[in-house]
């Protein structure tokens, strides 16, 4: 193989992987945007946030971020009181 056809071919393998990751990185931004609008479709739906973080591909944070960012209030934490020791 001459310098010129293997320099050839392997501008031509370079191309084909950016073309590849091109498209990978295309459907990947598809896919984001897909799942922020099902993150944001199921806390708007009454979803507890604590499900939408688990059956996400995000973060807690990353969750609250796009709620903020939607206009969706916090969650209003149900925690119980604490006990209080009466017995002074």
């Amino acid at each position: 193989m001459t310098e010129d056809k293997r320099r050839a071919a392997l501008e031509s393998g370079l191309q084909d992987a950016t073309r590849r990751y091109n498209e990978a990185a295309d459907t990947l931004k598809t896919a984001r945007e897909t799942a922020a609008a099902a993150v944001l479709a199921a806390l708007r739906g009454g979803v507890p946030p604590t499900t939408v973080i688990e059956l996400s591909p995000f973060t807690g944070t990353y969750v609250r971020q796009l709620a903020r960012g939607a206009d969706i209030p916090p969650a209003t934490t149900r925690r119980p009181p604490k006990r209080r020791d009466h017995a002074n």
